[in-house]
């Protein structure tokens, strides 16, 4: 068996958030992070490894420095890595990105599952990870909080906003992890010199034979017109006492702004 696991760095948004003029993230300015939900998406296929002794190996599309990120995934257990790098890729969309990891998994063979994050915190679309099973032509289970293999088909549980429901789906497939499945590993200090005894891989665009019409920024269906801070909301009216006046102004507050 072997694990593909989709990976990014992204900007550290607990800290300011520097944008462009083109409307893209200044990332070279931010401070970064593996995205939390890849970190769940590691673990499952680690999980895998532990029980079955199947290879993992993690893939990112990015800058160079990227690559400290890949080793940091390779001292927590993963066999190998990858790193999508170069400047033609730069901008790309969702879309765009999806197609250009897809098209550099085709040269990873063999594969079972496709582990991806349920979404990244500085995009918050949850689209690259099912955009990939399209491109792949693969099937797709989202939003995972458990998982069981039998033979060769994976039974999850799928989360819903009021429980969840069961699915299975024949290997290969891809599934998106959610924080619920599972609690990330943390780097051992024998992991870590392991890391730097590996290779991690660099593709770049002459590597990954993509279409140079369909990527980056002119290749991007969309893209983004503008960005804002949203403005803050007032403190809002605060009403004490609990007599029957009150009550009314309370009543007629509501009534204004046509609640009631």
């Amino acid at each position: 068996m072997k694990c593909i696991v989709c990976v990014k760095q992204v900007p550290d948004t607990s800290g300011k958030v520097a944008v462009k003029e083109d409307g893209t993230m200044d990332r070279a300015s931010m401070d970064t992070i593996t995205n939390p939900d890849d970190l769940n998406a590691l673990e499952a296929a680690l999980k895998l490894k532990d029980a079955t002794g199947c290879e993992v190996v993690v893939i990112t599309m990015g800058p160079p420095p990227a690559e400290g990120m890949l080793r940091e995934l390779l001292a927590r257990g993963a066999d190998k890595a990858v790193l999508v790098s170069g400047r033609e890729f730069g901008g790309s969309d969702t879309w765009a990105t999806s197609y250009i990891i897809a098209t550099a998994i085709k040269k990873i063979p063999d594969y079972d599952i496709i582990f991806c994050g349920r979404q990244a915190i500085d995009g918050d679309t949850a689209q690259v990870g099912p955009q990939i099973a399209e491109q792949l032509n693969i099937p797709q289970i989202t939003y995972v909080q458990k998982l069981d293999i039998e033979g060769d088909k994976v039974i999850v549980q799928r989360q819903l906003e009021d429980g969840y429901t069961v699915v299975e789906a024949k290997m290969p497939v891809l599934l998106t992890a959610i924080k619920e499945l599972n609690t990330p590993r943390y780097m051992t200090p024998k992991g870590i010199f392991e890391a730097y005894n590996k290779t991690v891989q660099v593709w770049g665009f002459n590597d990954v034979p993509v279409d140079a019409e369909k990527i980056g920024l002119k290749g991007s269906p969309t893209n983004v017109n503008r960005t804002f801070s949203p403005e803050a909301k007032g403190k809002g009216i605060m009403l004490e006492g609990a007599d029957k006046e009150t009550v009314k102004t309370l009543i007629a507050k509501l009534d204004e702004k046509h609640l009631l």
